[in-house]
């Protein structure tokens, strides 16, 4: 069973995310409503924090930064990604 967060598209993972940006690492805080709550380092400025936001992602499922998409969100700190295909999975999603 999934939690709120996230669904299974396929062999694509699709998670709603609640970004605070600027924060003092990078860290999953954990579920925040229909969301996974994340921090981040970066600042809301000239998309800098999406690209972390999928460069970090990235290392967490093990995958190229190519194999992730920003699919809604992208100036607002609610956000949706899809990774396609996961080599890891992140804490608390599993495998439908």
């Amino acid at each position: 069973m999934s939690a709120a967060w996230y669904r299974w598209d396929g062999d694509d993972l699709v998670i709603q995310l609640r970004v605070t940006p600027r924060a003092s690492k990078n860290e999953i805080a954990g579920p925040y409503g229909d969301a996974l709550k994340v921090r981040i380092t970066a600042p809301p400025v000239e998309g800098a924090a999406n690209a972390h936001l999928i460069e970090w992602f990235a290392k967490l499922s093990k995958v190229p930064k190519a194999q992730i998409t920003l699919e809604a969100g992208d100036k607002a700190r609610s956000k949706r990604i899809r990774i396609h295909d996961p080599l890891q999975l992140i804490h608390g999603v599993e495998r439908a």
